[in-house]
């Protein structure tokens, strides 16, 4: 098994694109980093990612690189769970920063994609999904618009990033983002004091009342409560520390952008705007 397992992951090392790989150019300003990608067939565009706080923001500490996907890749398409790769950017981003290259951010960063390659509908179902390496996808749009397209997403952490048609009804989307919400502040529970714990999981249900009942608006200012007691308590009684050695959780990063990406859904039900 142990033989197998190596194997495995020699192999997926092997099939990873190279750091840099389709970045054509890049440039950091302050707290962002800004990059070209460009792949065959001129697909591409521009990436900005944003920090509120961070260190050794590089190139090479950030380990980026693009490569274009085949729409036929089962092992791509089992882990997109109903979703679909737009065949006019079949484009995957991975950020996979060196575990040697100094990156140490604190809080969400913001990533930003900007292409000609799919054009902006009212109503448009073009997404941003991330996965861990190897892992499954899941939705982390937090605001979209035109020009041709732009999205844009938040994390807490990084891996690989998909541009993805989800056609699937946006009560469905919601329930999804409510449970691994929920999901997430479970799996953190030992990281996060008692009182704080008991507090967002109270909010976080009621949000799934007010959801349940048809009072968006009111749930949609239950996520705002929800974000805003996480930002005060980040960095002091919750972990709010990403960094490149992996030796540390960045709980108030994770929380807040599935917050985030969870007020976007329930304002695109709302018709209360999703745009940049």
């Amino acid at each position: 098994m142990r033989k197998i397992l190596v194997c495995s992951l020699l192999c997926l090392a092997a099939a990873l694109p190279a750091a840099g790989q389709g970045i054509a150019s890049w440039s950091v300003s302050g707290s962002s980093i800004n990059l070209t990608v460009s792949l065959p067939g001129g697909l591409g565009g521009d990436v900005t990612l944003s920090f509120e706080d961070v260190t050794g923001l590089s190139l090479a500490n950030l380990g980026i690189s693009a490569r274009v996907v085949s729409l036929a890749d089962l092992s791509l398409l089992t882990r997109l769970q109903g979703v679909t790769i737009p065949s006019g950017l079949p484009v995957l981003l991975r950020i996979e920063p060196p575990a040697s290259g100094g990156l140490a951010f604190r809080g969400i960063t913001t990533l930003e994609i900007h292409t000609h390659n799919l054009s902006y509908v009212t109503g448009s179902p073009l997404r941003i999904f991330s996965a861990p390496l190897g892992g499954p996808f899941k939705d982390i749009t937090v605001a979209m618009g035109p020009g041709s397209y732009r999205a844009r997403g938040s994390t807490g952490g990084f891996s690989e990033f998909l541009i993805v048609a989800d056609l699937r009804p946006v009560d469905q989307v919601i329930t999804a983002k409510l449970d691994r919400l929920e999901q997430m502040l479970d799996d953190y529970a030992a990281l996060t004091p008692g009182a704080l714990y008991d507090d967002l999981e109270e909010r976080l249900e009621d949000v799934r009342a007010d959801y349940a009942r048809g009072a968006t608006a009111e749930a949609i200012q239950g996520v705002d409560g929800f974000l805003a007691v996480v930002q005060q308590h980040a960095g002091t009684d919750v972990p709010n520390l990403w960094r490149s050695a992996r030796d540390v959780q960045n709980v108030a990063g994770y929380l807040r952008a599935g917050a985030m990406t969870l007020r976007f859904s329930l304002a695109v039900k709302n018709g209360s705007g999703s745009g940049l």
